[in-house]
């Protein structure tokens, strides 16, 4: 993939079909306008492409309500380009761009830098200096400078529409299940291993500590997840992850939010130096337990039914079926 950061060296991408949005996330309903904007791009012989923003527009023209990103650039590059985008463009959104008219954006952005020849964007979309552009104004515009406009219509799972704010509600809920099935993925965190308190592994068990600059966290709890070493990851471990404040041996006081995981199965020393957690099932509220040992023994309940669920998948994976596998919860 080639990533471009300015105007000029978007220049290079066309001609192409090219996706317009924050694609923070890269959740389902990002991955129909990319299969749209990868459809097109094939009939047509273009590169396909995607425009986002970085920062986020709403720092600069609502800063009180600027979302908690749940992925940085790199990373939503990286999911772009596993979905089959060839080219990104990280526009620099700064006051001057936020106060482009309509018509100044897609000629400087869409016709000049991009070349485009098919522009592709949700139902919602909205552009200009006060969003002053729709989807009306775009296909205008398009007739204007050459390219044709595709309007992708919103997903929804379960009755609701997907997008990156309910994604981010699910997370902060807890409910890791959910949030997968809107991303398509499991949730994720990254980061380093960093040395913990040291009381896991005198006390109750053993775990890997990690520190993440990830902006969106799960609700304090239990989870079932599934650990990656960053670095190489074909090395992957069944886990149990507490997200939470250490209740048992903090007190009451609210110290700093940690990220302790436990590995089902033993690893080869070192430890890795970098994981990826991914968030499958929450287990269980974080509570405050009257003794190390009954912490304890809490966690091995909680490894019982983590392999359990385990076990679940691998049964699904062999083609048992869904219910077949529900009537084993």
């Amino acid at each position: 993939m080639r990533v471009a950061r300015s105007l000029a060296e978007a220049v290079e991408f066309g001609p192409t079909a090219v996706a317009l949005g924050n694609f923070d996330g890269v959740h389902i309903g990002h991955v129909e306008l990319i299969s749209t904007t990868l459809r097109t791009a094939r009939e047509h012989a273009l590169a396909p492409s995607v425009l986002t923003f970085d920062p986020h527009p709403a720092t600069i023209v609502a800063p009180h309500r600027t979302p908690r990103l749940l992925t940085t650039p790199r990373e939503r590059c990286s999911l772009l380009a596993r979905e089959g985008i060839e080219n990104v463009l990280i526009l620099p959104f700064t006051a001057l761009v936020s106060r482009w008219t309509p018509e100044e954006f897609v000629e400087r952005v869409l016709a000049k830098s991009f070349h485009a020849k098919a522009v592709i964007v949700g139902d919602n979309f909205r552009f200009g200096h006060h969003q002053a552009g729709d989807t009306r104004v775009l296909a205008e515009l398009g007739r204007q400078f050459g390219f044709e406009t595709h309007v992708v219509s919103a997903v929804s799972l379960r009755g609701r529409v997907v997008s990156s704010s309910e994604v981010r509600k699910a997370i902060d809920a807890g409910n890791a299940s959910r949030a997968g099935r809107m991303l398509g993925r499991p949730f994720s965190l990254s980061g380093e291993v960093v040395s913990g308190h040291g009381i896991g592994s005198k006390q109750t068990v053993p775990t890997l500590n990690l520190k993440t600059p990830a902006q969106v966290i799960p609700k304090v709890g239990v989870y079932v997840t599934r650990t990656f070493d960053a670095r190489n990851e074909s090395q992957s471990w069944d886990s149990i992850t507490n997200v939470g404040y250490r209740p048992t041996f903090e007190g009451d006081q609210r110290h700093e939010l940690s990220i302790e995981t436990f590995l089902l199965s033993p690893f080869t020393p070192p430890a890795p130096a970098r994981i990826r957690v991914e968030l499958l099932h929450r287990l269980r509220d974080e509570r405050k337990f009257e003794s190390a040992d009954a912490l304890k023994a809490q966690i091995l309940r909680d490894v019982g039914r983590t392999r359990a669920f385990f076990r679940r998948i691998a049964l699904l994976k062999q083609g048992l079926g869904q219910e077949r596998a529900e009537l084993l919860q």
